[in-house]
């Protein structure tokens, strides 16, 4: 019997963990998610923060999560936007300091 090793589901472009861990954090608060909730999770589950960051600016590029500015407008996530912030290699605070909003899921996916 030979078994087909080939998955045809299309692979996620983020962190689905990550995602996991901040869809329950967002439903756990039940408001939107800013960027000291994700250096909270960061520092307790010893995760990157960068790494959270990256994956959820993935998702918002995916139209999967979005970000709202302080004053509730939504602000557009593209590629071009995330690769603006990679000029350091990494996502890091001075890269981040504009994003004073936040974040949250478009539904229950």
């Amino acid at each position: 019997m030979e078994i087909s090793t080939e998955i045809d589901e299309p692979v996620p472009q983020w962190d689905v963990a990550l995602e996991a861990l901040v869809r329950e954090e967002y439903q756990q608060l039940g408001r939107l998610l800013d960027n000291q909730d994700f250096r909270r999770l960061a520092n307790h589950y010893t995760i990157r923060f960068d790494d959270i960051m990256a994956t959820l600016f993935e998702l918002a590029i995916q139209g999967r999560w979005v970000y709202l500015e302080r004053s509730g407008r939504r602000q557009a996530i593209s590629r071009e936007t995330l690769d603006k912030l990679y000029v350091h290699g990494r996502l890091n605070e001075e890269d981040l300091r504009s994003f004073t909003g936040g974040w949250r899921p478009i539904s229950s996916q």
